[in-house]
């Protein structure tokens, strides 16, 4: 499914210009009480906790869980939840993932048309859901234009269906993101120090190995985006 996207008119002040700080009270203002955040509890993610939470602390933090997340995964959310007392709101699929598994095999096997499926039964639905329980009319994500080529050329602000969309540190390198956790003593998932630079199911996730680039370590290189980041709004699909 094709979803165009369009860049936002923004009158008041220049996003592509401004610091990923301006982006967020910019958003806060724009949107209020409708604004949210995402979170994946990635290799980096405690950069956007700890940024968009010094300002919003209270921002409610959507967590898609699939139920097949890294070990280390779970128990990193659980310590930045802790320290950054994180307003989270954690949501998974209508069906749990042993029954999709009895039901549909195991799907992230099945190519490019078994990973849509998948995404969509525990990530899209799940986020649509989140959206539509919270009253949201905008989202803060981390995406980052180095990332891979599908977010690279990805302006600061879009929409996408009903959904604006704001990419506080789209323009970030590793080195910007090295220096934020530094500076403010934030640890990295785990399993960073193991090779993984880019984290997400661990039936989907690979390490970092010669001559890959960092899109490559997801999905066995099929494809970069999980469907979240594709498909917002009402999923047209149906468990």
């Amino acid at each position: 499914m094709n979803v165009a996207t369009e860049t936002m008119e923004l009158n008041d002040i220049d996003l592509e210009q401004a610091s990923a700080e301006e982006r967020i009270r910019w958003a806060a203002e724009r949107f209020g009480d409708e604004l949210i955040m995402t979170t994946s509890f990635g290799t980096h993610s405690a950069v956007m906790l700890h940024l968009v939470t010094s300002i919003l602390p209270e921002i409610p933090v959507v967590f898609i869980d699939t139920g097949y997340l890294f070990p280390e995964t779970y128990r990193f959310a659980a310590q930045l939840t802790e320290r950054l007392n994180l307003n989270l709101k954690k949501y998974q699929a209508k069906i749990s993932a042993a029954e999709q598994e009895a039901l549909f095999g195991k799907l992230w096997e099945n190519g490019e048309e078994g990973l849509k499926r998948y995404g969509m039964l525990n990530k899209v639905e799940p986020m649509d859901r989140a959206v539509r329980e919270l009253g949201a009319k905008a989202w803060l994500a981390g995406l980052r234009r180095s990332q891979g080529n599908s977010r690279s050329d990805r302006p600061v602000v879009q929409r996408q269906n009903q959904m604006t969309k704001v990419y506080p540190i789209l323009d970030w390198g590793n080195r910007e993101m090295h220096q934020y956790l530094a500076a403010h003593e934030l640890p990295y998932h785990p399993l960073w120090d193991e090779g993984y630079v880019s984290l997400g199911d661990w039936h989907s996730t690979s390490k970092l190995m010669p001559g890959m680039a960092e899109e490559e370590t997801r999905f066995g290189g099929v494809k970069r985006e999980c469907g979240l980041h594709e498909l917002s709004g009402q999923a047209d699909f149906q468990i």
